[in-house]
């Protein structure tokens, strides 16, 4: 007799129910909504799920944003104010030099500064500046403000610039004024306007004021003539300053 074999076990499989992919365990909405994707829920439903999620997203990049921007000021250097505007007869911090000190700061706390295209009428601009998280929160401020048309000489009465120079100057004082506003810093180094064209600790003297002006004249003259004529233009008010200057 031979020997006795073992009874054979039969394995049946229902194919007609499979095994759901196992979920993600986490809390994220974006989890959430992919498991009632899975699970064959409403439309409807997931709909709002998405909104839900979408607003959650918001929440937490508003955050990163707010943050970053409290670990950027914690970190930021003071800034000069370097350059002098003769139409709105004020010192400013210069956009190079904004951007300059504030930029690989910005940069190591996801930060970055832009500027979207300038609206423009005949007489006036208006600048944005957004600031943006790289985690996609977006805060802007807009300034607008006329033409800068002041490169006119005081005795010749001609233009010194031309009106794309004009538009070139109003655009960078704009994009300086508001990258200060969204950056929340100010030039605190030879200001002589604190703001609104009073005196101050820091003020520049004359010689100092006029030195810039002339600088800026230089850089916008078009012709030896535009440069050789600020003298004449200029002289009878730099004399009377120097001489209020120095009996001061």
């Amino acid at each position: 007799m031979s020997e006795q074999q073992a009874p054979y076990e039969l394995k049946v499989t229902d194919k007609r129910f499979q095994e759901e992919a196992p979920v993600p365990v986490s809390a994220s909405p974006n989890a959430v909504v992919m498991m009632a994707m899975q699970k064959g829920y409403d439309v409807a439903l997931i709909e709002k799920m998405m909104v839900l999620s979408e607003r959650n997203d918001a929440n937490e990049a508003r955050k990163a944003y707010f943050e970053a921007v409290a670990a950027f000021k914690a970190e930021a250097p003071p800034v000069k104010k370097d350059k002098y505007n003769t139409f709105f007869k004020s010192n400013y911090t210069s956009l190079g030099n904004l951007l300059g000190t504030y930029n690989p700061v910005l940069g190591r706390h996801g930060l970055s500064v832009s500027f979207p295209t300038p609206e423009q009428t005949e007489t006036s601009m208006t600048v944005e500046c957004r600031l943006a998280h790289r985690m996609g929160h977006i805060e802007a401020i807009t300034m607008t403000a006329p033409i800068d048309k002041a490169s006119i000489g005081k005795q010749s009465g001609e233009r010194s610039r031309n009106p794309l120079q004009d538009i070139k100057s109003t655009f960078t004082y704009l994009r300086s004024a508001t990258c200060e506003a969204i950056l929340g810093v100010a030039g605190t180094e030879g200001t002589i306007d604190d703001d609104g064209n009073g005196s101050g600790d820091g003020k520049m003297t004359p010689f100092e004021q006029w030195e810039i002006k002339a600088k800026e004249a230089i850089e916008a003259a078009r012709t030896l003539e535009d440069i050789v004529r600020f003298w004449p233009d200029n002289s009878a008010q730099i004399k009377k300053e120097m001489k209020k200057a120095e009996a001061a």
